[in-house]
């Protein structure tokens, strides 16, 4: 029998018309097409180790998986070749071999999201799928401020919803922006760290929406990052904004 080799991929999908990343037992994933995909390719059932997961909805710029197969097909050939199976809304941009040790979630130093806001009266049918479209004027100096608020190492119970796994909830926030809104009125929120709880950045960013909205100020802000307490935060952001923009190894 032939050595595993550890085949990393780097990916990019539309999550739109599936229920996250990880395989379920009802509904569509990208990890179940994905892996039902190389099946064909090599003949033989293989498990993708995820860098994370993504919701229902989430896409991604920037996702990175890998899997042990016994198949001599090289990396490059694998690409091109998963590349014809996928469907439209899957790409995979990149294919190579790792070192055994490798694993796409737990060699991961950081990494980034991407939230898109549509902040304009008028909605574009366009960006429909990919972005929040808030008609309500926003105050975006004062949502950069609670942004930077989230720099460095800090406890962000405030932001976790019920169901996470883990084990703490102090993360360390390396980045924390907003820019924009450009001339189509769209609002990029940037945020990396070293690891994110269970829908954080959909909590935050609506959360930060409440603030730019004037329903809170920036100290009351402040007190609801500091209570821990999820009840006192602001609505879960929408999942077709959130992008998993890149992964650092």
């Amino acid at each position: 029998m032939n050595e595993k080799r550890n085949i990393r991929l780097i990916l990019e999908y539309d999550g739109g018309a599936y229920h996250g990343w990880q395989r379920q037992k009802k509904d569509l994933t990208i990890q179940e097409v994905l892996e039902d995909r190389i099946q064909i390719m090599v003949g033989e059932r293989v498990t993708l180790l995820g860098s994370g997961r993504t919701d229902a909805g989430v896409h991604a710029l920037y996702q990175a998986c890998n899997y042990f197969t016994s198949s001599n097909i090289d990396p490059e050939s694998m690409r091109r070749g998963l590349n014809s199976l996928l469907p439209d809304d899957i790409y995979i941009k990149q294919a190579e071999y790792m070192h055994n040790d490798f694993h796409s979630r737990y060699s991961a130093k950081s990494k980034t999201y991407e939230y898109r806001i549509l902040n304009r009266f008028e909605p574009d049918i366009f960006l429909r799928r990919v972005t929040w479209h808030v008609r309500r004027e926003l105050d975006h100096a004062i949502m950069r401020k609670c942004m930077s608020m989230l720099l460095g190492k800090n406890d962000f119970a405030a932001f976790r919803s019920t169901g996470s796994e883990n084990r703490t909830t102090i993360k360390e926030l390396t980045r924390s922006e907003l820019h924009g809104p450009d001339r189509d009125g769209i609002l990029c929120f940037l945020l990396e760290a070293n690891g994110f709880l269970r829908h954080m950045v959909r909590n935050i960013v609506g959360t930060v929406v409440e603030v730019g909205k004037g329903r809170w100020s920036l100290d009351e802000f402040e007190e609801i990052f500091r209570s821990r307490d999820r009840c006192r935060a602001g609505i879960k952001a929408p999942c077709q904004g959130l992008f998993l923009k890149d992964v650092v190894y």
